[in-house]
């Protein structure tokens, strides 16, 4: 280990360039809009467009209910697998890493070909060309797919930290239906995992771009689009916003990981 340890330091130091100079590289482009000198009129162009304000705002708002759906859907899921039926856990595993095979192109145009004739999508969306071809909760919904492999493991995760099998039965002695047991006390022992699948989440709808374009939604990711098809500078400053923003991210989830339990339960 001593012998190999500067080798390490190496490999490491040529990691660290490998990443940080091209960002080093968009910090300093973003800085130069005016000749000769730095400045920051780029980041307060930006910040002062009303499209950025109600694109990102926006996909905050979408981001917050995928979140929510998410465990929503996972949570009892990953419960109840672990519970009472271990057996179906490999099959579970596979579903969930269906987004990361299933290309997104692909999935929007199966959600545009499934949707858009339906009688009942008009409460989901509204009509563009004629077609409903979506809308928020569509959107939503496409979200909670792409995020289901980061949303599932994390639970999955925090599930192996507890004793599901006797919180569960002390809670049913205690006079505790499902939803009791769930939101009482499966959830509040699992938090930390939760909130950690609930930041990778975000991380992607930020700065999902192919979806919510082909279903005609102005999400951060397609103004950051546009603004990079007409404009030199302002793509520099929003890229380094959105590093930052997804770095923020997986800041809190390293943050968050510090009070999560060490020992995982044996199987």
């Amino acid at each position: 280990m001593t012998r190999g340890k500067p080798w390490a330091w190496v490999v490491f130091g040529l990691a660290a360039l490998y990443f940080l100079l091209p960002l080093i590289a968009t910090v300093d482009f973003s800085l130069r809009i005016r000749r000769g000198t730095y400045s920051l009129d780029a980041y307060l162009n930006v910040l002062a467009d009303p499209r950025f304000q109600q694109t990102f705002s926006y996909s905050i708002f979408i981001g917050l209910t995928t979140i929510l759906v998410g465990i929503f859907i996972v949570l009892p899921a990953a419960y109840y697998v672990r519970l009472r039926l271990p057996q179906l856990r490999p099959l579970v595993e596979f579903v969930t890493l269906l987004p990361l095979i299933i290309p997104a192109i692909i999935l929007v145009f199966g959600y545009i070909r499934l949707y858009s004739s339906s009688s009942w999508l008009p409460l989901l969306g509204w009509q563009v060309g004629g077609q409903y071809i979506g809308g928020p909760i569509l959107l939503t919904f496409a979200y909670v797919a792409l995020g289901l492999p980061y949303m599932y493991r994390a639970i999955d995760t925090g599930l192996r930290t507890i004793d599901v099998q006797t919180l569960t039965e002390a809670a049913t002695i205690l006079g505790a239906n499902q939803f009791a047991i769930l939101a009482q006390v499966i959830l509040p022992n699992i938090v930390v995992a939760v909130l950690s699948g609930a930041f990778l989440t975000l991380a992607i709808v930020i700065g999902e771009f192919t979806i919510a374009s082909l279903l005609n939604q102005q999400v951060f990711g397609v103004y950051m689009q546009n603004v990079g098809a007409n404009r030199a500078f302002e793509p520099a400053a929003l890229a380094v916003i959105s590093f930052v923003i997804t770095w923020g991210a997986m800041g809190m989830i390293q943050l968050l990981a510090r009070f999560a339990p060490k020992t995982a339960r044996k199987e």
